[in-house]
């Protein structure tokens, strides 16, 4: 059976697997709790009055008040004007064309300031009189975390590297920052500086004239050419600290909170993508297996009023004004197919927590390398899942060495029998799309078995059904781990069995079953059915060998 890169292979003509848009949290450590806070501010008391020793939410003010008027200053300066965002409007839409008019002038920096209010946790100060530090020439003040809805900065800019970006500041404490870049348009620039041709798709490439360089490049991005980066972004924008405040110890740390990796595969005919992405919904739509799959219209239709939107509407799934997008999710994390421009399928993996995997969010070159990693190979095995129904059928030795007993390195392995209600809800199990992102594990089979066959399912018969998959080939154990990922060859196995007893064993049976009351017209396969007995009958009577 042909694999995924093999399909792919003989219908693409160019592929690449790039970092795609990246989001990083900017903080500051020591503003994370209370006691790093009143540190601050003694720090800050101490700048301004050094005889006092008082940790006062007015400084807190002080520092807001200071952080706007610069600002204001920076706006008025850079010639821009402050454009209030207001609610339902697409920020990054409305700042695009600004940063693509400045782009087509080669003026690089901050192209569109605006603001807009967002709901977010701040510190806040009160007198704690029940305190018994609080004495009236002394008051103590305690802090705590409230959810306010302050003004919050958005300034966009334009790279020379990274094209356009985007820096978000709150100029409340613990002023929190939030940087977007993206990594295709990265990509562009540098194939820009080698002279290299490329046909651009919408945050994406469509063809380069060197995709052996595309693919270096797109590998060679790293957390230090982003570090580098927002250095240089926010070296002219107003900051919360001073130099004072620097030297003292406090200063920013950033986290990736948002690193979705891309996978795209452009088509030699669109209408060959485009007939391929629809049979793979039909496949996955029928048996369950995505969690959603996502129809998204470019147009808002309305269906009442003086307004409607004239026409009849019916999905064909792929057709004008519908993207559709199949879905899996896996905590926090999404991963997503879709068809890109009518041109390219697009397979994308957002990790929003790397906590979910075990790893480190910190932005550094050991983390940012996992990171990549992870998502690369989420991909690769989503891609596979979609693809393993466009492989050919398994051949009879490969069907025995599943449904029938079989030894492996002298152990036994129990046949998989075709029909037996467990087996057929293990492999109905292998074929979801719940473990692409984080592998099979004895607890989440037990929680699919607990589904699709017994509520009652247990670790033993877990434990047991892991071992004759693992031995049968159809799922690979990761080293020094519990978990198992599902092999090329067990995804197209276990698609395979699932879809010829649900849409073929099943469907046939009870066609061919005699009703108590026929229908008025059988289906056509129970009717050649009962025709091919009627004959048969007759044959053997006519040969004188009925029973």
């Amino acid at each position: 059976m042909s694999g995924a890169a093999t399909l792919l292979a003989d219908h693409v003509t160019f592929r690449l697997t790039s970092v795609d848009r990246v989001a990083i949290a900017g903080y500051i450590p020591n503003l994370a709790h209370e006691g790093g806070l009143v540190q601050f501010l003694l720090h800050r008391a101490s700048l301004l009055h050094r005889d006092v020793n008082i940790p006062s939410p007015a400084l807190l003010a002080h520092n807001h008040d200071r952080l706007v008027r610069a600002f204001d200053a920076f706006v008025a300066a850079s010639g821009l004007e402050a454009v209030r965002f207001h609610k339902g409007v697409s920020k990054e839409l409305t700042a695009r064309p600004f940063q693509d008019t400045a782009e087509g002038e080669g003026r690089y920096g901050v192209v569109f300031i605006g603001k807009a209010q967002e709901r977010t946790d701040i510190w806040a100060g009160f007198k704690d009189r029940r305190s018994p530090l609080s004495i009236p020439s002394h008051p103590h003040f305690a802090f705590t975390r409230q959810s306010r809805v302050p003004d919050t900065w958005y300034f966009y800019l334009l790279d020379p590297d990274w094209g356009p970006a985007m820096v978000k500041l709150t100029p409340y404490a613990p002023y929190p920052m939030w940087i977007v870049a993206n990594g295709h348009e990265w990509l562009k620039r540098q194939l820009d500086r080698a002279g290299v041709g490329y046909r651009a798709l919408d945050n994406g490439l469509a063809a380069v004239e060197d995709p052996a360089l595309a693919h270096r490049l797109a590998a060679r991005l790293t957390a230090g050419h982003l570090r580098a980066a927002i250095d240089r972004w926010l070296a002219p924008l107003p900051s919360p600290l001073l130099d004072a405040d620097r030297r003292a110890g406090f200063a920013y740390s950033f986290s990736v909170r948002q690193l979705e990796i891309s996978d795209t595969a452009v088509f030699d005919r669109p209408q060959r993508g485009r007939a391929f992405f629809e049979a793979a919904i039909r496949d996955h739509l029928d048996l369950g297996r995505p969690e959603q799959v996502a129809l998204v219209v470019d147009r808002q239709v309305r269906t009442r009023g003086p307004h409607r939107t004239p026409g009849r509407f019916e999905t064909r799934v792929v057709t004008k004004d519908v993207h559709p997008q199949i879905r899996i999710r896996y905590k926090a994390e999404t991963v997503k197919a879709y068809f890109k421009e009518g041109k390219a399928l697009r397979v994308e993996t957002t990790v929003n927590n790397a906590a979910d995997f075990d790893l480190k969010k910190t932005l550094n070159a050991a983390n940012w390398r996992a990171l990549r990693h992870l998502g690369a190979e989420i991909n690769e095995r989503f891609l596979d899942a979609l693809t393993c129904d466009q492989a050919g059928l398994p051949d009879p030795g490969t069907l025995a060495a599943v449904v029938l007993p079989s030894t492996h390195d002298g152990q036994r392995a129990p046949g998989l029998r075709f029909g037996e209600p467990r087996t057929m809800a293990l492999l109905a199990a292998l074929a979801s799309f719940g473990h692409v992102c984080a592998g099979l594990t004895n607890a989440s089979l037990r929680q699919l078995m607990a589904e699709l066959f017994d509520p009652a399912y247990r670790t033993a018969q877990a434990t047991y059904d892991l071992r004759r998959l693992r031995l049968k080939g159809l799922i690979v154990r990761a080293p020094g781990t519990h978990t198992y990922w599902v092999t090329s060859y067990g995804r197209r196995i276990a698609t395979f069995l699932t879809k010829l007893a649900a849409r073929v064993v099943v469907p046939a049976l009870t066609a061919l079953e005699s009703p108590a009351t026929p229908p008025r017209r059988p289906p056509a396969l129970a009717a050649a059915w009962r025709a091919y007995e009627a004959e048969l009958n007759d044959f053997i009577a006519a040969a004188a060998l009925a029973a």
